[in-house]
């Protein structure tokens, strides 16, 4: 597992639950240091070991766990290059969930050696996507899911999401937007130095 997706992890879990819950978190999974480095790769195994010992110590869900990052990883400012880079997929909500299956290339202009799951898009009626999330690592789609949703915010978009897996590796969300001017969305600009 690249670095950056466990640094994530854990700026998370240090912005939203302590410095101290995060380094008793490492403790017990044992890591080499109280701190993932961005540039090296991780066993996936590390990576799904400190998930369940946050779930266990937060008394979370790992489904409820990991959906908070995906919104966290969109709606904190200190994650704004996340947000403007998922942003440039669409100038509204129903772009941006059309375009999710280009967010690997994206990233990879981005970051090259950071992999993230193949990602496919349906629409499969008027205003409602099927997402297929295909990985490994079994767990992006849940992250996705509140991405979405962080995203139909920053939109002012109101949606339905709904997510199901039949395999590990294999993970759907259903998207339905019920209405694209439900609020006003966040503010975006192009340039990042123009940005509020």
């Amino acid at each position: 597992m690249h670095g950056l997706v466990n640094k994530g992890l854990e700026r998370f879990l240090v912005d939203v639950y302590g410095q101290g819950t995060w380094l008793e978190i490492a403790r017990v999974a044992e890591l080499p240091a109280d701190s993932f480095e961005a540039l090296l790769t991780y066993d996936v195994e590390l990576t799904l070991k400190v998930i369940r010992i946050a779930s266990s110590q937060l008394e979370k869900s790992e489904h409820a766990l990991l959906e908070d990052l995906g919104t966290y990883l969109v709606s904190d400012p200190k994650m704004d290059s996340i947000r403007r880079l998922l942003r440039f997929g669409g100038i509204d909500y129903a772009d941006f969930v059309s375009s999710l299956d280009e967010l690997p290339e994206r990233v990879r202009l981005a970051v090259p050696n950071l992999n993230i799951p193949e990602i496919a898009v349906e629409e499969i009626g008027p205003d409602e996507y099927r997402i297929d999330v295909i990985s490994d690592f079994g767990r992006f789609g849940v992250i996705l899911a509140g991405v979405l949703r962080a995203m139909a915010d920053d939109y002012g978009c109101l949606s339905l999401i709904e997510w199901s897996s039949d395999a590990p590796a294999h993970e759907t969300l259903q998207v339905q937007l019920l209405d694209g001017t439900y609020a006003e969305g966040r503010a975006f600009v192009l340039s990042a130095e123009a940005a509020p």
